[in-house]
């Protein structure tokens, strides 16, 4: 095909029939750059997203721990003062176990007597920490679940006045 004209060129370009410059398409030097650049946004999202699934599994773990934690302080919460399950502990406190939607969690309960009054206490502060626990995989109780802990601190107090409330 001949080319007789500068605007017959033109008109041809601007459909997509010859091309001014010779140019043909793209080598495979920039095929090449262009699946390099692809690859390395691919791999940032996909990064993204692990990370984004990695957080929801632990604020799921944060969530049931909070569920036992109020739990357990709802059962202490629903005993007279004097009852023997709000005796004083040792600084370790009381331990045990509970299984919630499939995930062991470790439940440790502190109880400390304070403000005696004629040998009794009067108050008492009441410690549960929820830690989430797996049988076989060490990283249930490492980093991930020191973010997923929960620690519930509470005051109770006795129905019998003080000595400064003597009406």
């Amino acid at each position: 095909m001949k080319i007789k004209t500068k605007q017959t060129t033109e008109n041809l370009a601007k459909r997509g029939k010859v091309t001014l410059s010779g140019e043909c398409g793209f080598s495979i030097l920039e095929t090449a750059i262009a699946m390099v650049l692809m690859t390395i946004v691919g791999l940032g999202i996909a990064s993204a997203f692990f990370y984004a699934v990695g957080n929801t599994n632990s604020a799921n773990d944060r969530e049931l721990a909070m569920a036992v934690a109020q739990q357990r302080s709802e059962q202490l919460r629903n005993v007279a003062f004097t009852d023997t399950s709000l005796a004083a502990t040792s600084s370790s406190g009381t331990s045990a176990t509970l299984t919630r939607a499939g995930r062991q969690y470790s439940v440790v309960t502190t109880i400390v007597d304070s403000n005696v009054v004629n040998g009794q206490p009067t108050n008492k502060t009441i410690t549960v920490k929820v830690t989430p626990q797996s049988g076989a995989q060490g990283w249930a109780t490492t980093a991930s679940s020191v973010f997923a802990s929960v620690t519930l601190i509470s005051q109770r107090t006795s129905l019998t006045l003080g000595p400064n409330r003597a009406f």
